[in-house]
């Protein structure tokens, strides 16, 4: 099977998994959100960001190194496995500090504790998950992460409308992560012992050391891009309450289902930007153009149509009690476009051995976020923290593109971005000039949108030959 074929074969595997825990997740979100109101909804979502953030300290960029090395050799695989693990047992201790430390400083109430200890406890296993999901990754064998993410999906789902059933509280909605990344955790530790082997525990206390030294940049940029990118909602948190917590999230939420695309493009393509690194650099070139290209095509539509569609989105899924988040998803939706392409910067910096230049940018955003943050939120809220994310994604973006356009000497993006941003344009107006039901509209835009781009000539030789070659039988 050729690179372009693995990587289409990848990217398919994960996008079917993706999409489905989507469609699942849109009802979880749906259900949950009528059910707990702003307030709940704010509780479980203040929750999540901060325990996101602080899981990092139990990963430290361990996951993303073996991720590289084991695809560069794998043999190494069953060594960097036991010394992670090693490592991991010892970080979760200074996860569980963290997390006691911060709720005590910023002095949440006795509901929103809970929670949070409960997510935390769901994050710590989950972190197991991930560490076997690094070899599967590293072996491009997509299939067992994307069965594991459509159980998890699954699950979430059976218990969502149990909670809502038996008129359950907010903690029991936190439990459920809990009980579903344990029943993640049997099925992931299942299929490597039934698809590679018992792992054998070859810890060596050098080169956990060595690992922790290498990864230690990559666990910087990763703290750095999270509080950079989760810390508006533990601030509005505690500079407002959860009622705005629960208004921002709402629009965050359907703005994050979008977000699966550059990261399912993200992860099949790591192993191979690593591989190209070290074997062809115009193929590492190659790559990243296209990829830029096909992530403004996906991205820019996504964002001019929910501008447009705002209203009935937010109504839909929500109902009105959330009118206050059509304003903030209009503005919100704006960084998908930047976030699609931080995506690929963000994953060809490490594959480039760049970690440390990662590292400044991302401690730069981090900075300017935290500042702007607390220069708006008294005032604007959450409206004023959607702009401000817009604000720190671009920074991001602008700086990681100079750097790599002097690195591949001039990167030509402008047939890149100009002609979906046209056929975007063109697909608005079609959708202002409508009144019709939602998902027809939808389907209506897409189609408008996939003429123009073919009517501008956007495709070309090169990337139809790619397209051909995807499909090409294994034998031929």
């Amino acid at each position: 099977m050729s690179t372009v074929q693995r990587l289409a074969k990848n990217i398919g595997i994960l996008l079917i998994a993706q999409i489905i825990t989507y469609v699942l997740g849109f009802f979880i979100t749906m259900y949950t959100a009528r059910y707990l109101g702003a307030g709940g909804l704010g509780i479980l979502a203040t929750a999540l960001s901060l325990t996101g953030i602080l899981a990092i300290f139990s990963d430290l960029g361990t996951g993303t190194l073996m991720i590289r090395e084991v695809a560069r050799d794998t043999s190494l695989a069953n060594k960097y496995l036991s010394n992670v693990v090693f490592i991991r047992v010892f970080l979760i201790f200074l996860m569980i500090g963290m997390t006691v430390l911060t709720v005590f400083f910023f002095k949440y109430d006795q509901l929103t504790t809970i929670v949070i200890y409960l997510i935390t406890l769901s994050v710590i296993i989950g972190g197991f998950n991930g560490v076997i999901n690094a070899i599967f990754q590293s072996n491009q064998k997509m299939e067992y992460v994307s069965i594991g993410i459509i159980i998890n999906s699954i699950l979430m789902l059976i218990g969502t409308l149990f909670c809502i059933y038996y008129e359950l509280s907010v903690i029991y909605f936190a439990i459920l992560y809990v009980l579903s990344n344990i029943l993640v955790f049997i099925y992931i530790i299942t299929v490597y012992i039934w698809k590679f082997s018992l792992p054998k525990v070859e810890i060596n206390l050098g080169f956990s050391k060595e690992i922790i030294l290498m990864a230690l940049p990559l666990s910087m940029a990763s703290i750095f891009t999270l509080i950079a990118f989760r810390i508006d909602i533990v601030m509005l948190s505690v500079i407002k309450d959860s009622v705005a917590v629960g208004y921002y999230s709402a629009s965050y939420r359907f703005m994050e289902v979008f977000i699966f695309i550059p990261g399912v493009f993200a992860t099949a393509i790591f192993p191979v930007f690593s591989s190209f690194y070290v074997s062809s650099k115009e193929s590492l070139k190659n790559s990243y153009q296209k990829s830029f290209k096909y992530l403004m095509i996906l991205s820019l539509p996504i964002a001019a149509g929910t501008t447009v569609l705002a209203e009935p989105i937010i109504l839909l899924i929500y109902k009105s009690s959330f009118e206050p988040s059509i304003l903030v998803l209009q503005i919100l939706i704006w960084a998908i476009p930047i976030i699609f392409l931080n995506y690929i910067t963000g994953t060809i910096l490490p594959a480039m051995d760049r970690q440390n230049l990662l590292l400044k940018l991302t401690f730069i955003a981090m900075v300017f976020n935290v500042l702007l943050n607390l220069l708006i939120l008294p005032t604007f809220s959450y409206v004023g923290a959607a702009v401000v994310t817009i604000l720190t994604e671009f920074l991001v973006f602008s700086t990681c593109f100079y750097i790599l356009n002097r690195t591949f000497h001039k990167v030509r993006i402008q047939d890149s971005f100009i002609k979906p941003a046209i056929a975007s344009a063109v697909m608005a107006v079609f959708l202002i000039l409508l009144n019709l039901n939602l998902f027809v509209m939808i389907l209506l835009g897409a189609v408008v949108y996939f003429i123009v781009l073919f009517a501008l000539k956007t495709f070309n030789d090169e990337d139809y030959d790619i397209l051909r070659l995807i499909f090409k039988k294994k034998n031929e």
